[in-house]
């Protein structure tokens, strides 16, 4: 017993020591968003505690939108919807002008806050930094297959409903950019090419600030578009990226 209770003791002192280190490694970085207690800021790089507290604004609408409006992103609030099982209370539409630049085809995308937030994120830190160093270019507009869908995951009869279900999801399915060129996940995730590339950059800097996404990688009913959803496990729940 006593050899337990030393093993259990160095094991705590491990981990004590273990947290310590990751402050100060985090303090000494500069980058708050890399611990888990300091406020959500969307102007900041996104850090190691960023994509879940991006997902925690799923219980938080109000603070959502505080962000959303620090940022300079214009949005309207839509109006709550209730379809038996599925529906939200957190949908908002992104409007013209304000810091956000990209718009999104077909128009009038709506989406809950929290994918709000990490898609503007994901915008600022993540697609326009991978077109320009790919082709040189800006994104002028990202394809998309919608978000709101009253269905149950692959749509099943039965079995857990998608994020799909209220809003908590989007589906991308490419690109086009300031100078007329086209990516699209079905043509050109496959190879090593520029637009190759720049899907696959994307999709790696997408799993740092959504809770699940899912690309071609996974299976074939993602062939033709990344997946991102704000599926809120908790603070310590697990997080997809594939």
């Amino acid at each position: 017993m006593r050899t337990v209770r030393l093993a259990i003791g160095w094991l705590a002192g491990l981990a004590l020591l273990a947290t310590l280190g990751f402050v100060l490694w985090a303090s000494a970085r500069g980058t708050p968003q890399d611990l888990p207690w300091t406020p959500l800021d969307l102007g900041q790089p996104a850090g190691l505690f960023t994509g879940r507290k991006l997902t925690a604004l799923t219980e938080d609408f109000a603070q959502c939108r505080a962000l959303l409006d620090r940022a300079g992103v214009r949005y309207t609030v839509l109006p709550p919807r209730h379809d038996g099982q599925c529906g939200y209370a957190d949908g908002v539409r992104f409007t013209p002008g304000g810091s956000r630049r990209i718009g999104f085809v077909p128009a009038g995308l709506g989406v809950a806050c929290p994918v709000a937030a990490a898609l503007s994120m994901w915008e600022w830190d993540v697609v326009q930094p991978a077109a320009q160093a790919q082709f040189g270019a800006r994104v002028a507009s990202i394809d998309h297959f919608g978000s709101y869908n009253c269905r149950r995951i692959y749509g099943r009869d039965a079995g857990t409903w998608s994020e799909h279900a209220t809003a908590d999801a989007v589906d991308i399915a490419g690109f086009r950019l300031t100078d007329g060129r086209r990516i699209t996940v079905a043509r050109d995730w496959q190879g090593d090419g520029p637009k190759a590339r720049f899907l696959h950059a994307v999709r790696d800097g997408a799993c740092q600030l959504f809770a699940t996404t899912l690309s071609p990688d996974y299976n074939a009913a993602h062939a033709d578009h990344l997946h991102l959803d704000q599926a809120n496990r908790g603070m310590g729940g697990w997080r997809a990226c594939r």
